[in-house]
């Protein structure tokens, strides 16, 4: 069985984690299957947006422990190894990707699971999903950039009391505390996923980059600095083909025909 389901669809690839007897919890395989399959996203210029969700009732339940405990009395494997070798390439291509990323959170998004989803540009969620930062349940800290996302997206009350807690919260709560976009109901997060996909494949994806580039920026930037990247993108935004046919359908009062260049 594969542990990554790779199903392409014009301009968008869709890539749905395949452990559903553990709510698709991490192993290094699944890991590195889903690092493999974000690489060759990004170097695929026919390849315009990209869908992750989850196989089952789950989205992903973060790291799967009995792949990393190897029984009685044997010393656990170095954390901090399964992190860098695992998780960290995950989120800094997701970020990094001059692409969208959809997330399609099915069901529970539970330790590294939900800073996975956090991590993406654009999450959607079912009615019945739900998000838990579990680190602190089992004695470890959030990782994923959960540290450094959360508490930009809810704020550092928020963060700190579900991160120290470790709360269960609703995809409504979610949403409405800004962590993701949409609530799907009657089980059609995949679909409405899957549709935004399709639109944004065909809109300019070069501008779609760049402004993926400002975003990371403005995280750690103050304004000066920022404003002066915008200058510099916008610079760049405005010899790409895509800003030309944006003008000349603009002008000529037609839709755009994006080609993401």
């Amino acid at each position: 069985m594969s542990l990554l389901l790779i199903d392409r669809h014009p301009g968008v690839l869709r890539l749905t984690l395949n452990r559903p007897e553990v709510l698709n919890a991490f192993n290094l395989d699944m890991a590195r299957a889903l690092q493999a399959a974000l690489d060759d996203a990004a170097n695929d210029a026919s390849i315009r947006a990209v869908v992750l969700t989850g196989s089952g009732r789950g989205f992903c339940a973060g790291q799967d422990l009995a792949s990393v405990h190897m029984g009685d009395g044997i010393p656990m494997p170095d954390l901090g190894n399964v992190v860098r070798d695992q998780y960290n390439p995950i989120i800094t291509r997701i970020r990094t990707m001059e692409k969208p990323v959809i997330c399609a959170v099915n069901g529970v998004a539970a330790g590294a699971g939900a800073n996975l989803a956090l991590a993406c540009d654009i999450v959607l969620a079912a009615s019945e999903a739900s998000f838990i930062q579990s680190f602190t349940k089992i004695g470890l800290v959030p990782d994923s950039g959960g540290t450094y996302l959360l508490p930009r997206l809810v704020g550092m009350a928020r963060a700190s009391a579900l991160m120290l807690l470790g709360d269960k919260v609703s995809a409504t709560q979610a949403r409405d505390w800004g962590m993701i976009w949409q609530v799907c109901e009657g089980g059609t997060v995949l679909e409405q996923a899957m549709a935004l996909a399709a639109g944004l494949a065909t809109q300019p994806t070069r501008a779609f980059g760049l402004t993926k580039q400002l975003i990371n920026a403005s995280l750690g930037h103050d304004l000066a600095a920022q404003l002066e990247m915008e200058e510099d993108l916008q610079r760049e935004a405005g010899k790409t083909a895509d800003f030309l046919e944006g003008v000349q359908a603009f002008l000529q009062k037609r839709k755009p025909a994006f080609e993401g260049r």
